[in-house]
């Protein structure tokens, strides 16, 4: 079994607030701070070391909050029921008993999104303190120069490539955040797999990134030029679109392919299920996704506390409409543990009706019964 291998997560604010190929360039990401990351990074702290806040860093904190969703928010007419809810809250005293940055943070990302309903809405307090110049509209030199570093180290996303037995494709992409480095690893990975009869695309573990690279893996499934997405943004008051454009190598042409997802399949890997789907043009295996299709930035509020504000929203040109709240569904629900094997199967089921050769038949049915015997997989770590 042949593959190629890269290690690594994303660092939180690596993740949101990435965007062009040299660095990140911010305010035209699809990634998130997503179910496995508020697992992950908004754990409770240890005894003692959630910092205090006091009444004036908290309603400096809700002030600069209502600011951003009022002049950035991409439903300007949702932002005047928050303010009127919040406002109400804090008038009545209800955020005069939050005296750390967690629960403050915590309050308000309920209270905003009960309004809101959407899923990048999130407040974060941050142990390490926010200096003035950070999470502002462009990235600093040193952002860029460890943006830049971390996508090396993570080889721009692409996780595992791997030709499976009977001659089939699998890449698993962790994050489509590094532009530079992922068009790069996807150049590789496809010019691998150029020979396989089928492609199988992992993007269960992705949380998200940029629809600069979203729309470059997606070009070497279509010939010519393919209207893939576009977003609204809503500062600018522009719309950008997304098209699939010229990649090094061979296109995969008139072969299966399949994407497997997850409920942490979140964001700009949603883009990606979704874009194929929509095209016809992948199997969407696996379960249904996480559901968030506006992106934006993280914007400071204090010294420990910042809000991802979704600036912008997704709209397909099939469609017209996103993935927002309701995910991707896939066209074949399976566990998420199981769809790799579900893929394959229905891969070789599919290239068992169309061989001639008698050992390669007898090949491919043997690995078909091998994998119906098998008990599900978990996902590769």
């Amino acid at each position: 079994m042949q593959r190629m291998t890269g290690i690594g997560v994303l660092p939180l604010l690596f993740v949101v607030a990435c965007g062009g190929s040299a660095a990140p360039a911010r305010g035209s990401i699809l990634s998130s701070p997503s179910p496995q990351m508020a697992v992950e990074e908004e754990a409770p702290p240890p005894r003692g070391s959630d910092g205090p806040v006091t009444p004036a860093e908290r309603n400096a904190a809700i002030d600069a909050l209502l600011k951003h969703l009022d002049a950035r928010y991409v439903f300007p007419e949702k932002t005047k029921l928050v303010r009127a809810a919040v406002e109400a809250r804090r008038k009545r005293g209800e955020y005069d008993k939050l005296t750390t940055g967690h629960a403050l943070a915590a309050a308000l990302t309920t209270h905003v999104n009960e309004v809101l309903k959407d899923a990048h809405f999130r407040v974060r307090y941050l142990a390490e303190e926010i200096p003035e110049a950070e999470l502002q509209t462009e990235p600093t030199a040193a952002e860029r120069e460890r943006f830049e570093a971390e996508g090396l180290r993570l080889n721009g996303g692409f996780e595992r490539v791997e030709r499976l037995p009977g001659n089939i494709g699998y890449v698993e992409v962790r994050s489509f955040s590094f532009v530079g480095r992922g068009a790069e690893a996807a150049a590789a990975a496809m010019h691998f797999l150029a020979e396989t009869d089928a492609l199988i695309i992992d993007v269960r573990r992705n949380g998200g990134g940029d629809p600069e690279l979203v729309a470059v893996l997606c070009s070497y499934f279509f010939d010519g030029a393919v209207h893939l997405n576009d977003i609204y943004d809503r500062p600018k008051n522009e719309t950008r679109q997304f098209w699939t454009s010229s990649v090094p190598g061979k296109r995969y042409l008139g072969k299966d392919v399949y994407v497997l997802t997850s409920q942490r399949t979140g964001s700009g890997a949603e883009e990606f299920a979704y874009d194929l789907q929509t095209q016809k043009r992948g199997v969407i295996i696996g379960e249904k996704t996480w559901g968030g299709a506006n992106p934006g930035d993280f914007l400071r509020l204090g010294d420990h506390l910042a809000a991802f504000v979704p600036s912008g929203r997704a709209i397909n040109p099939i469609t017209k409409t996103n993935w927002e709240g309701t995910g991707v569904l896939p066209d074949i629900a399976v566990p998420a543990e199981d769809a790799l094997r579900v893929a394959q199967v229905r891969a070789l089921q599919k290239r068992i009706g169309a061989v001639s050769e008698p050992e390669l038949k007898k090949s491919l049915e043997e690995r078909l019964r091998e994998l119906s015997s098998d008990e599900p997989a978990k996902p590769p770590r």
